[in-house]
């Protein structure tokens, strides 16, 4: 059962990745963004959803071998069909692509199933299907090899590394075209109200500095009357 708010969810989809790294670290949190991820899928719009965790370790040969398949509580295939709605399945492949994490079909299968994205620090193979896909999919690179030649599946929702971030079963993952973060559960409420408003803030003075202003004063808000233009800037805007 989800803990995520459903307006926190939908505040999040709001603002971006950016902006909430900046509240993180008015926090002290400084090691929330998974590192070397990239968007495959740009038309899939933003990924909301809290972390279900997937984690390999080293492959040993005799025990990785093709028929490890046909158990169906291999800790891959099970990932994907236990993966809750509205979750991302995030995935420590200890920051190496050389084999795939997963394929379209796994995919498919998670986005059919109501999931919110999947994360690799990894590689994914048939990234032109993936491309094609209404699932946000972040990986490090393309990787044609199976998981199985390098990454044994090895734990479900777990605590995982994933690009040298920590990221804890139930953290609230968001990812658009820069990249993902990682909230931490108990943050996501405040975080997201922060967010919005520091997405406000940042619209007017957007708006501002392409009329000439200069941002001495403006960004960050120093200035006393840029806090009473920014007031009836929404007074007048509605925002």
């Amino acid at each position: 059962m989800t803990n995520l708010k459903v307006e926190t969810r939908e505040k999040l989809k709001l603002v971006s990745t950016a902006t909430l790294m900046t509240a993180l670290y008015k926090r002290g949190l400084r090691n929330q963004w998974i590192q070397d991820v990239h968007r495959i899928n740009k038309h899939s719009g933003t990924m909301v959803g809290e972390a279900f965790t997937l984690r390999y370790m080293p492959a040993r040969e005799d025990l990785n071998q093709l028929e490890v398949f046909r158990d169906r509580e291999h800790p891959q295939r099970k990932a994907v069909e236990i993966c809750p709605s509205g979750a991302v399945l995030v995935i420590d492949s200890r920051k190496d692509p050389r084999a795939a994490s997963a394929g379209s079909i796994l995919i498919s299968r998670l986005m059919v199933r109501g999931a919110a994205g999947i994360v690799t620090d990894g590689g994914f193979r048939d990234t032109p299907e993936i491309e094609k896909l209404g699932i946000p999919a972040y990986h490090n690179r393309p990787s044609a090899p199976t998981n199985l030649t390098l990454h044994q599946a090895i734990d479900i929702n777990v605590p995982i590394g994933c690009g040298d971030t920590p990221v804890f079963p139930g953290d609230v993952i968001v990812g658009d075209d820069e990249g993902v973060a990682v909230i931490p559960a108990h943050l996501a409420d405040d975080i997201a109200e922060e967010a919005v408003e520091m997405t406000t803030y940042e619209d007017f003075v957007t708006e501002e500095v392409i009329n000439g202003r200069s941002i001495l004063g403006l960004y960050p808000a120093t200035d006393e009357q840029s806090l009473v233009d920014y007031k009836a800037w929404r007074q007048r805007t509605g925002r």
